[in-house]
């Protein structure tokens, strides 16, 4: 195993997409509110809206906070906040990236369910990574999309 990252790069996506960010904070404050009317004012059940927005912010997390990714010959590391994901490079089938970032895949060839299987990862603001990364890829999982 290698010590020294061959990749490492930061991506950020509240303060990269400042709109988008802040319409995201305005849908949530929307949200929030009708939340409030109908779990509490309505039905009287606070645990309804605490759940609520906890799942909503939640499953919306890893836009809010910093990830660093480290590619490895063998492995990528994400880093979040307080959680440390790693991935061997050999679980992955194949390859696609859109504008945004690279979807790593567990199948042989793009599928629905790479969501849920395969792993997301970022581009930085500046994309600097992008060809460097695409080009390790390809290397150490062949197919790309």
């Amino acid at each position: 195993m290698s010590c020294e990252p061959l990749l490492e790069w930061y991506s950020l996506p509240f303060a990269e997409r400042p709109l988008t960010s802040f319409l995201l904070i305005l849908f949530l404050i929307l949200l929030a509110y009708v939340l409030w009317q109908v779990a509490i004012v309505n039905w009287g059940y606070p645990v309804f809206y605490i759940g609520g927005m906890l799942l909503t912010i939640g499953s919306l997390l890893p836009y809010f906070i910093s990830t660093r990714y480290k590619l490895f010959e063998d492995r990528i590391v994400m880093q979040y906040l307080f959680v440390k994901v790693e991935r061997k490079l050999s679980d992955f089938g194949c390859f696609y990236a859109d504008k945004r970032g690279i979807m790593l895949s567990t199948f042989k060839t793009p599928r629905r369910l790479d969501v849920f299987r395969g792993q997301s990862l970022r581009f930085s603001a500046q994309q600097t990574e992008k060809e460097e990364l695409i080009r390790i890829l390809k290397e150490k999982i062949g197919k790309m999309y």
